[in-house]
Order: C-alpha cells, then sequence, then structure tokens
C-alpha cells in the first residue's frame, strides 16, 4: 500500500495521530504544507534557484506525488535544472533517478524569472544539480512517493541533500533548514 493510501485509510477511519493526520492535511489541502504551489500543470511545486555567492536549490529536498509539476525558477544569478543521468552535459556519476525515469536539463537559465517545468512520472529518489555550480554543491533531491532507486541511501557526489525519509516526512526541506 503507497503511503498516500494508507494516510487516506487511516483519516477515513478517524485513527490517525496529528503527525499523521498533519501530513495527510498537508497532501489534500495547502494549509499547512510548507510546499509552494500544488503540483498541477497550472500550479506547479516550485523550487527556487539562487546564489551570486552561496548557490542553491530551495527547497533542497521535496516530496511529490506521482505525475506531478515541479517548476525550477531563477531568483538570483544563472543556473541549471539538470537531473544526475546519463546524456546530461557534465553528468559523470551515473543514473541518479529510478529505472524508466526520463532524465531533464533545462540549460543554463540567465534572467531572473526564468523557469523551468519537469513533470515526474515515475516513483522514486531523484537527484540533479546546478551545471554552472555543481562543483560548489548546488544540488537538490525530489523524493515521488515513496523513496527508491538508485539515488537512494546515498549523496550525490557533489553535495549534500536532505535524508528522503526526511524529505517524505516534512513534505519539503528548505535550504536554510538543512544547512542551519
Amino acid at each position: 500500500m503507497k503511503r498516500r493510501q494508507f494516510v487516506s485509510t487511516l483519516g477515513g477511519a478517524g485513527i490517525a495521530t496529528a503527525s499523521v493526520a498533519g501530513r495527510a492535511n498537508a497532501q489534500t489541502t495547502t494549509t499547512g504544507d510548507p510546499r509552494q504551489g500544488s503540483g498541477t500543470k497550472g500550479d506547479p511545486y516550485v523550487v527556487d534557484m539562487v546564489g551570486t555567492t552561496d548557490y542553491r536549490f530551495t527547497p533542497v529536498g521535496l516530496f511529490v506525488e506521482k505525475d506531478a509539476y515541479v517548476e525550477w525558477v531563477i531568483r538570483t544569478g544563472s543556473h541549471s535544472s539538470t537531473s544526475y543521468s546519463s546524456g546530461n552535459p557534465r553528468e559523470q556519476a551515473g543514473d541518479l533517478i529510478p529505472s524508466g525515469a526520463q532524465g531533464w536539463d533545462s540549460g543554463v537559465l540567465t534572467n531572473a524569472g526564468d523557469s523551468f517545468t519537469n513533470q515526474f512520472t515515475v516513483e522514486g529518489t531523484y537527484d540533479y544539480y546546478c551545471i554552472p555550480h555543481k562543483t560548489l554543491g548546488m544540488v537538490g533531491r525530489i523524493v515521488v512517493d515513496e523513496p527508491g532507486g538508485p539515488a537512494e541511501g546515498s549523496m550525490p557526489p557533489d553535495g549534500d541533500v536532505p535524508e528522503s525519509g526526511t524529505i517524505v516526512d516534512q513534505g519539503s526541506v528548505s535550504y536554510s533548514e538543512f544547512s542551519g
């Protein structure tokens, strides 16, 4: 049984604990949900790309449901959102996305407000990076429905990200929360 189905079943039976009920509420409404957006095509979850001296994705860890959309938005600097997958620029770590998942590469976006959107159709753990700032540790992680796949149980080769269980439990982990 998938986590979403389990939470839904518990909520319907009125047995959920406060933390499970809070998580169920976060998935069905925006009240208390730390994520920006709702994951739909018209209102994707949002990951900010920032940096002129401190390069980061925020949130650095994001939980999404299967078939959800995520939009990366330039706030400052020039950045990309690029999956650790074969064929992507400067990629040498191999695939750190689930088997059968489609890799992505936004290319370098240069203007504040520029964005790139990707839909996640395969369950599992996805690690990604910024092409120009990969060596400075600008990496992120997305968990779709349940942790799993080649990225699970390790860190990306170019930096640290929150553990997948923490991402699932919290919905998102901001850069300041993780780095602090």
